[in-house]
């Protein structure tokens, strides 16, 4: 079963070798409703822990010309928050690590100055003005502010089971680790962007809480999650359903494994795997991603040896970001990962029976979680 919870994972993992070498990061994307207008406005906070064995008094940004010259590798807390839209912005706050107050063990608690991070809760404001942008580069981050006072309600987890395990933590088996201990989550408090105020609400907030943690990133990198979703076979909202997909060139033991995701659709309580670690499914998949004028497109088809699961969605490039983070040893090598939150798109369900497909439900999907990047050269 892949609903399993496990808070152990959303533990920090950057011990031994990773200490040094690492990141790990908590996710968070909602949507809120102007308190105003009721208009829906999609959030994301993050809290992005990278090389903590290497902590000085200030943060330590890779990016900074004197750093890259010194040699030195990016060490901090990182706290990331945004909005997509047409008014989109991602901003950055960074604290040293040491500075920053970590519980590592189960269950998670990260916290600096105002800013706080746990299971059950997220606080905290970054403001950034232009000129600060213009002054500071290396934050990689817009001008903008935004403040938050939220809980959680870690609904449904996606657990990619062995391939995350203990065992293969401690060898660093992968570069890249993935724990969706709420692919569908509900947040309730309240959110002030740019002086304007947002409420999210646990029925309308269509929210996802995951980690990921490793040496390095992926490339391709691949993310599509939603779990406001509605069956046109009945017409019906599906409130007990959510839908992730993720991966794209995992490595393993430095070898890597071309073009493989990790799929899952709870659908109404029923559990549809399409996880490729799982050898006795028997995963296939395929998958595309184009870039068009005004808009990016994903398919994804994944296969098991009882399902089929068919994912088309779309995002509107205004309303995208193009999402920066460093990696450990202080490159940048993602300058194009499209990241949004407003998609939208359909999701085909399947039953293998006697060697026919046989259609399970159509679903339409919005407020879809979405990424896709590749490494430039």
């Amino acid at each position: 079963m892949f609903n399993v919870h496990d808070i152990n994972r959303d533990a920090l993992m950057l011990h031994g070798p990773l200490a040094h070498h690492g990141y790990d990061w908590w996710w968070h994307s909602f949507t809120a409703q102007d308190a105003e207008t009721g208009e829906d406005k999609p959030f994301f906070i993050e809290f992005f822990i990278c090389n903590p064995a290497l902590a000085e008094e200030e943060p330590v940004c890779g990016q900074l010309p004197a750093n890259r010259a010194a040699g030195k590798r990016p060490s901090y807390l990182m706290v990331k928050a945004g909005t997509w839209g047409a008014e989109h912005f991602q901003l950055h706050r960074f604290f040293s690590l040491k500075k920053t107050r970590i519980h590592g063990d189960a269950p998670y608690e990260i916290e600096a100055e105002d800013c706080l991070a746990s299971e059950q809760a997220l606080r905290g404001k970054i403001e950034i003005t232009e000129q600060e942008v213009g002054e500071h580069p290396e934050w990689m981050c817009d001008a903008g502010s935004l403040s938050w006072d939220l809980v959680i309600d870690k609904q449904i987890a996606f657990n990619v089971g062995y391939g995350a395990s203990k065992p293969l933590r401690d060898t660093e088996a992968f570069a890249m680790y993935w724990h969706a201990e709420g692919m569908k989550s509900a947040y309730a408090g309240t959110i002030i962007c740019n002086g304007r105020k947002y409420v999210v609400t646990p029925e309308k907030s269509y929210g996802y809480a995951d980690k990921n943690w490793g040496r390095d990133f992926t490339s391709p990198w691949v993310w599509l999650s939603s779990n406001c979703l509605v069956s046109t076979k009945t017409g019906a909202q599906l409130s007990n359903s959510v839908f992730d997909i993720g991966g794209g060139r995992p490595k393993i033991y430095f070898v890597p494994l071309d073009r493989r995701l990790l799929g899952v659709f709870y659908y109404e309580g029923k559990e549809y795997d399409f996880n490729f670690s799982h050898v006795w499914l028997n995963v296939k998949t395929e998958f595309s991603f184009e870039e068009l004028d005004d808009v990016v497109h994903w398919h994804v088809r994944q296969e098991n040896h009882v399902a089929v699961m068919d994912t088309e969605v779309f995002c509107r490039k205004k309303e995208m970001l193009l999402i920066n983070y460093e990696a450990p040893d202080g490159s940048k090598k993602h300058n194009h990962l499209w990241n949004g939150g407003n998609g939208w798109g359909t999701i085909r369900l399947y039953d293998k029976v006697d060697g026919q497909l046989q259609l399970v439900d159509e679903i339409e999907a919005t407020h879809i979680g979405c990424e896709y990047g590749e490494y430039e050269e």
